[in-house]
């Protein structure tokens, strides 16, 4: 079974068992989250999904917080020509690692 769901505008799917990142929140390692903005839930089979219209009435899905991550470093530079200029500038994005315990719906 999988689902999709909305998390700070972006769409993500998701399966029992998967270990995603989401935006960074303030939560304890191992407590819970669940979902409630689910777009739509569908069987790994291949019979019909429902689509929600946004969203799937009655359905979410729960996940247990497993600790904080980073993502890639970023390096940006600023160049102005013929005047010496050069700068680098990294940044590091911070996320919640989250697995995937249930999808009801």
């Amino acid at each position: 079974m999988y689902a999709i769901i909305e998390d700070s505008g972006t769409q993500i799917k998701v399966q029992k068992g998967d270990v995603i990142d989401i935006d960074l929140r303030d939560a304890a390692d191992g407590s819970t989250i669940t979902f409630d903005r689910v777009l739509a839930v569908g069987d790994s089979g291949g019979s019909a999904a429902k689509i929600g219209l946004p969203y799937v009435s009655g359905a979410s899905v729960t996940a247990k917080v497993v600790g904080e991550a980073d993502g890639p470093k970023v390096l940006v530079g600023k160049y102005k020509r013929r005047k010496g200029y050069r700068k680098t500038i990294g940044h590091r994005q911070h996320y919640t690692r989250i697995e995937v315990l249930e999808i009801k719906g």
